[in-house]
């Protein structure tokens, strides 16, 4: 049986891999922890425009990685009341935040994430999470339900005010703190 071959007009060339040159790329890809998956596969959060070919190109030129094979998704994302940035949210106007684009890459040699360091001193973690709950506080400040919760100025007098009445403390006018002499 003998094969018969394109005509030269319909034959198209194959496309090189690797040749596309990315001299300084203008998006950025998010490298995700992926615990669930095997170390020789990565998930990357890509901009929408960049294609299956893109990210190989950019592998190889820039880190010197093969790729044997790439999936892509599109998320799309909840719909929502108005735009985040709107000062009053209106009703029924309806607004779909941008889609996200992931992308899982199998890799040729494997990539094992380095372990989670023990001591977060070089990052001033202590500082961060003091920031982070000094925030929460006063988050919490301004919900609906926040004027029912004693503050710690309230909790600080009922305390004084459970110790005067239990006998453990005894009651001085102010003035005599000041060394004022009234009466």
């Amino acid at each position: 049986m003998a094969t018969r071959r394109l005509p030269a007009s319909l034959r198209r060339p194959v496309p090189k891999y690797g040749h596309k040159e990315i001299y300084l790329p203008n998006f950025i890809l998010t490298l995700l922890r992926t615990p669930f998956l095997p170390p020789t596969f990565a998930t990357f959060i890509v901009p929408l425009n960049l294609n299956k070919l893109d990210i190989k190109d950019y592998l190889y030129h820039v880190y010197s990685i093969r790729c044997l094979s790439v999936r892509s998704y599109v998320q799309q994302q909840r719909v929502r009341h108005d735009k985040p940035s709107a000062k009053a949210p209106k009703a029924r106007r309806w607004y779909r935040p941008r889609s996200i684009k992931r992308m899982t890459v199998e890799m040729e040699r494997a990539f094992v994430w380095p372990d989670t360091p023990e001591d977060f001193s070089p990052w001033e973690k202590d500082t961060y999470d003091a920031a982070n709950k000094a925030q929460e506080r006063e988050q919490a400040s301004y919900q609906p339900d926040a004027v029912q919760k004693p503050t710690t100025e309230r909790r600080s007098i009922a305390e004084q005010a459970q110790a005067l009445l239990e006998g453990k403390e005894k009651w001085r006018p102010t003035w005599e703190d000041y060394g004022l002499a009234l009466g």
